[in-house]
């Protein structure tokens, strides 16, 4: 095995153990979600005279002559080599980190299967990922985000992707088996969006769980399944939790979706934001990304939390507290019920839990598809409420994401699974870990020369005044920009939580919602 480690200007520092929280609010399982729409690029390739035939039913041969993938038309990958080549010029900080790795093969003899997202920017990820010596199978973390060109192109150079745009529940879970469980291979590795592919592998080969040596988790929910695996002492391998680094946080979250909120709703439903009455629940860093957007295009925006501190920093009209991110039935189907004609309802979380869709599936309610990812759900009076991507994920399921972004979160990625992957015995116990702020200001680093930025440098003086080496880290381990939610409670104020939630998120949300249709 290659003892490989990325060398930083002093030696590297070990991760930091981010201890378990007892009692972390649990999240309900749920499948995923995300996609780009058929507004995308990935839709003006679609053969439609196949459209209705399965990919499971079809023989499919790539121009090697094997077989060993799973996606909706083969004959597409040129087009999605054109998609991945277009994303790579916006993603340098990888690319640059596989020209440097690629002689020295840090990941020679790793078998990653992974469960994400498959679209132009995964791609150069897991390109990346085989030019630095992994064999890797891939899957959708989602139903609706698969670009099925992209899936195509990389199914071409061989990785096994088992992946199409619009799965059934069925095939979902289909796919993540498919590449699991494969006869002669056995994954050492988990790259996972959303904890499915973990579940999966943990509930159903509990012995190729036993023997994985690390997984990287890039989600919420994810996150926290993995939590409540080590709080229960059934996490038998070390994870790393990428969700909760700086660079995901701000970037991928916030100004990923102040970017993204809009461009999902204009390619859905062409509205105008200019005086509309918008309720954003949660003011975490998707909530104020999405907040910040909507209120500069001119919409009137009331915002509902959970969180003190996070309410104190709305500084818009502000009503009682109500959370989202990660949680359940925070809109219920009795504020549907009491919506106007024509509102818009969307999600921007990561489940489809927060939403309470299953509510609408009743028979005096009827169901209108007007577009992909656009469905009308109409009340025996004949009000129509617009419903985006079934209640999943908004701003991937129904349009794309800055590449930029997902540079990002894709070399945080890459350098965690590297980092677990070479890690000497020992370093690591069976437990969730967070990045440490080295690595942290490294991924951001490497992105610095897109803009031609350069930093100013401490001197000596500076330096020792501030107790800091002038190479970072510059915060200790335990800061998350505007994260104040990440400190640690015991499990009386856990209690005491929850007892909270319970009590207000229901009322909150209905008050905001009333408030709304009152005026």
């Amino acid at each position: 095995r290659l003892n490989w480690q990325i060398q930083f200007v002093e030696d590297k520092q070990e991760f930091s153990r981010f201890p378990t929280k007892a009692g972390r609010r649990s999240l309900s399982r749920s499948i995923s979600q995300s996609s780009t729409d058929s507004y995308s690029s990935a839709a003006s390739y679609t053969d439609s005279s196949d459209d209705e035939t399965s990919p499971r039913d079809k023989t499919q041969l790539n121009s090697k002559g094997t077989s060993d993938f799973c996606v909706k038309n083969i004959k597409q990958a040129e087009f999605g080599r054109r998609e991945i080549e277009i994303a790579e010029q916006d993603m340098s900080a990888l690319i640059s980190l596989r020209k440097r790795a690629q002689g020295e093969k840090p990941l020679a003899g790793a078998k990653i299967v992974g469960c994400t997202h498959i679209t132009a920017q995964t791609a150069v990820l897991i390109e990346t990922l085989v030019a630095l010596g992994a064999q890797c199978r891939w899957t959708a973390c989602n139903i609706y985000s698969t670009q099925n060109e992209v899936a195509a192109a990389l199914s071409e150079i061989g990785v096994a992707v088992f992946a199409w745009k619009g799965e059934s529940e069925d095939d979902f879970w289909w796919c993540i088996d498919k590449c699991v469980n494969m006869e002669g291979w056995q994954p050492n590795m988990i790259l996972d969006d959303g904890g499915d592919l973990t579940h999966w592998v943990y509930k159903k080969y509990p012995n190729v769980f036993k023997k994985i040596r690390g997984i990287v988790e890039e989600s919420v929910t994810g996150v926290h399944r993995l939590y409540q695996l080590s709080k229960a002492g059934k996490l038998c391998v070390p994870a790393m939790n990428v969700n909760d680094s700086v660079t995901k946080q701000k970037f991928d979250n916030l100004y990923c979706c102040r970017e993204s909120i809009l461009d999902g709703l204009k390619r859905t439903t062409d509205v105008m934001f200019g005086g509309k009455q918008v309720v954003v629940c949660g003011y975490g860093e998707v909530g104020k990304g999405c907040t910040a957007a909507l209120k500069a295009m001119g919409s009137i925006v009331y915002v509902t939390e959970i969180d003190p501190i996070c309410a104190l920093q709305i500084g818009f009209r502000l009503g009682f507290f109500s959370g989202l991110l990660g949680n359940k039935n925070v809109v219920t189907r009795d504020q549907l019920d009491r919506m106007k004609n024509g509102s818009i309802v969307c999600n921007m979380g990561h489940s489809n839990t927060e939403i309470d869709v299953a509510s609408l599936r009743t028979p005096e309610l009827t169901w209108e598809r007007v577009r992909s990812q656009v469905d009308h759900v109409i009340w025996p009076d004949g009000k129509r409420v617009i419903l985006l991507a079934e209640g999943r994920l908004l701003n991937l399921s129904c349009s794309t994401v800055p590449t930029f972004v997902l540079s990002i979160t894709a070399t945080t990625q890459a350098l965690a699974l590297i980092e677990l992957y070479n890690a000497p015995e020992g370093r690591y116990k069976q437990d969730v870990y967070l990045l440490p702020k080295k690595m942290d200001e490294y991924v951001a680093s490497l992105h610095l020369p897109t803009f031609d930025a350069h930093l100013t440098e401490l001197s000596d003086e500076q330096a020792k005044y501030l107790g800091l080496n002038k190479n970072g880290p510059f915060k200790p381990n335990y800061y998350r920009y505007n994260h104040p939610s990440k400190i640690p409670l015991n499990d009386t104020q856990i209690s005491d939580l929850c007892t909270i939630y319970l009590q207000w998120i229901p009322t909150a949300t209905a008050y905001m919602f009333s408030l709304v249709q009152s005026s």
